[in-house]
């Protein structure tokens, strides 16, 4: 007889599968995708079966054989395998680090996805002397098998085994199956919002036939919603479902509530706060959801009729997985769609340069929303000098009379804390954290200095630890001192400051915003948590401090990020009837970048970024990969980098139209004790760099995890150190 072999996906940084024999008695049960149970060295582990053949490279004696079968049906489904084969080549990955991402935590063990439960039948009708309780028992299972668990609500297990012992009845075990096939019908709870022409045309234009990939470009307060809603409705009219990705969990509790509104409770919620068994539970009911709705992790998830896909704020750098693969949920978003031959819409205010590049391109189709949905326009924007420590007269005399007039003001910092640094006035020592190359964030209440990298954190200093002078100064401004001036200058006015540091525990986001919502004259202080997604209705002037972050960023993207973050922001102003103001308070009132942004709009500053990157030969005009290296000493990084750009260098020399940079220290070049290096590969061709980076890898296998090297390979990094 021929053996089955398994080609079987662990969970491992060994870039291969690993075959395994099938005992006959499991064979029926096997099919791609299904979670296996198998040893793995000195350990057993989950497995996942990829496919099923006659053949492996090893001899048949040196094969281990399968433990268990831990589903009834494959946890991954054909779609999500095909999804996580294309992300293990494009992102230089082992297959089977690959589909543990599309697996909830709790299936990533090596038990079983059912339970099985203790059934009891007849096995012949003797005539035996019985008890009531026996007699009960023989009347409950005359017309067939019933659980235990039913049984023994009136009768003992001891009766059940005499019975047994008497050869009357016996036991087995069967798999309680718990998912549903069919899609839970949606019951509308409130009809659509009439739609202006920009809207109307946009819906015309998705066509639910096939695959095409649809840029919603809206002005903030455009009614981007109102579409990603219809065309959703006419998904679900077609007996199809929906995912929505969504950048950060701040912003799934408001999208949900929207949702709820006009489509019901047929909608799986995925986010990393839940539990594991939350996230397990929601992940099932994604089946027969007609909506799924989730942050990055979500576009794993098994969606069985697939109509549409969309990516909400796509421009946000939080689709980028910032640990283990190092993947872009928006364009798996789109390799997804594709492969399901659907439609994916991608939406934003100030979209990405990738995908504006990709509207002349790749054949990208155009959604403009160019105008308001409601009867505001957009708001007045103006430029007010001012120094980076305080606010600026002006400004302050402008939030005066905004609470006068009744309306509220929403005060954007992008700094958590009270201030940036502690400096010595005196010899000029600034509070550094001992671990990384950054400075102590100072805060108060309680009061503290924090690394925002690494959480170091100690008690403030009384006196200069360098010179023992008592002149220590707060140097900058963060939410916290910002929250403390408006509130000594507007003493009557409620300040609601909204950031990391008092949203942690649950609730407490919600109820700043109950209170913002309410409508009474007040000032909201925050970071970029009120940068987009939120509507408040009263909220007529928008202060912007800190703008200057931006303009001299070391990282190419960073012009861009600004441009972003400000247009969101702004856009959170006049969004009723009401004409919003924005002043942004810069020290470089006569930057062209902010006279573009502010003067011509996010569009037109866009372009000019995107030519900028042309004569840069940057992204996306080029394509760049980074091999990102860390440990406990510089010099380690430094000469594994080195090695692997030697044997870059052979392979494919550095010529006009592929290029090596590096090694180089990281921007953060040393964070939590360890150094952090890369090297940069940029090719004109994606196709020659994804050649380049298959080669290598097996080098940089033999190579590191010595001398407590990590290393990975960062494909498409959204920064450039």
């Amino acid at each position: 007889m021929t053996e089955t072999i398994a080609h079987i996906a662990i969970a491992s940084p060994v870039d291969r599968l690993f075959d395994y024999l099938v005992p006959p008695q499991m064979l029926e049960y096997l099919s791609p995708g299904i979670r296996v149970s198998v040893s793995f060295g000195h350990r057993t582990v989950c497995g996942i079966v990829v496919s099923l053949s006659q053949e492996s490279s090893l001899p048949l004696e040196k094969l281990a054989t399968i433990q268990g079968v831990l589903d009834t049906e494959p946890t991954i489904d054909s779609a999500i395998l095909n999804l996580c084969q294309w992300l293990a080549r494009y992102y230089q990955a082992p297959l089977g680090e690959a589909l543990m991402l599309a697996v909830p935590n709790k299936l990533r063990t090596p038990e079983p996805a059912y339970t099985e439960s203790t059934f009891w039948r007849i096995v012949k009708t003797i005539e035996i002397k019985a008890t009531k309780k026996q007699q009960w028992v023989l009347e409950q299972l005359k017309d067939g098998p019933v659980s235990e668990s039913a049984l023994t609500e009136s009768a003992s297990k001891a009766i059940l085994k005499r019975l047994e012992t008497l050869g009357v009845i016996e036991s087995f075990k069967q798999i309680t199956e718990t998912s549903s096939p069919n899609i839970k019908a949606v019951q509308v709870q409130a009809a659509p919002h009439p739609l202006n022409f920009a809207q109307s045309q946009a819906l015309e234009t998705i066509a639910y036939d096939g695959h095409r990939t649809y840029l919603l470009e809206g002005i903030t307060g455009s009614g981007k919603t109102e579409v990603y809603l219809q065309s959703i409705a006419e998904v679900i009219k077609r007996g199809k479902q929906a995912l929505v990705l969504v950048p950060e969990i701040g912003l799934t509790p408001q999208t949900l509530k929207r949702f709820e509104q006009r489509f019901g409770q047929c909608i799986s919620l995925l986010h990393s706060q839940m539990t594991p068994n939350q996230r397990l539970q929601q992940w099932q009911t994604a089946k027969h959801n007609a909506i799924i709705i989730g942050t990055r992790s979500a576009i794993f998830t098994p969606i069985p009729k697939l109509g549409l896909i969309i990516v909400d704020e796509e421009h946000d750098a939080s689709y980028k997985q910032a640990e283990g693969i190092y993947y872009h949920a928006r364009d798996l978003a789109i390799i997804r769609a594709s492969q399901a031959n659907i439609p994916i819409i991608l939406g934003s205010a100030t979209p990405s340069l990738e995908s504006i590049f990709n509207l002349e391109h790749k054949d990208y189709v155009h959604l403009p929303l160019t105008e308001r949905a409601t009867a505001s326009s957009l708001p007045e924007t103006r430029i007010i000098e001012g120094q980076d420590h305080d606010i600026s007269p002006e400004i302050r005399q402008a939030i005066a009379g905004t609470l006068d007039n009744g309306y509220q003001v929403l005060v954007f910092i992008n700094r958590r804390g009270f201030a940036p640094t502690l400096l010595c006035t005196q010899c000029q020592w600034m509070s550094e954290c001992t671990r990384c190359d950054s400075r102590m964030t100072l805060h108060r209440n309680p009061p503290k200095l924090q690394c925002h990298y690494c959480d170091y954190q100690q008690a403030p200093p009384s006196q200069c630890p360098q010179c023992h002078s008592h002149q220590l100064q707060p140097m900058g401004q963060g939410t916290q001192k910002s929250e403390l001036m408006l509130e000594s200058e507007f003493p009557h006015t409620p300040v609601i400051r909204i950031d990391r540091d008092n949203t942690r525990n649950k609730g407490q986001l919600d109820e700043a915003l109950n209170k913002v919502n309410q409508g009474e004259p007040c000032i909201l202080v925050g970071t970029q948590m009120l940068a987009k997604g939120h509507h408040f209705a009263k909220v007529n002037l928008v202060v912007i401090l800190g703008a200057d972050n931006g303009l001299f960023s070391t990282d190419f993207r960073g012009s861009e990020r600004m441009g972003q973050q400000l247009t969101q922001v702004a856009g959170r102003a006049g969004r009723e009837s009401h004409h919003g103001q924005v002043l942004i308070q810069s020290q470089f009132c006569d930057h062209p970048l902010l006279i573009e942004l502010t003067q011509q709009g996010y569009a037109s500053f866009a372009r000019k970024l995107l030519e900028a990157r042309r004569q840069s030969d940057m992204p996306p005009f080029t394509h760049i990969a980074m091999i990102r290296a860390d440990a406990k000493q510089a010099s380690i990084c430094e000469q594994f980098l080195r090695a692997v750009r030697a044997e870059a260098e052979s392979l494919m020399p550095a010529s006009v139209h592929m290029s090596y940079l590096g090694p180089m220290a990281q921007q953060m070049g040393r964070r939590n004790h360890r150094y952090f290096y890369y090297l940069q590969i940029k090719s004109h061709s994606r196709q020659q760099r994804q050649q380049l980076l298959q080669q290598l890898r097996p080098f940089m296998n033999r190579y590191s995890r010595r001398q407590g090297l990590r290393w990975h390979i960062d494909v498409d990094p959204i920064e450039n150190s």
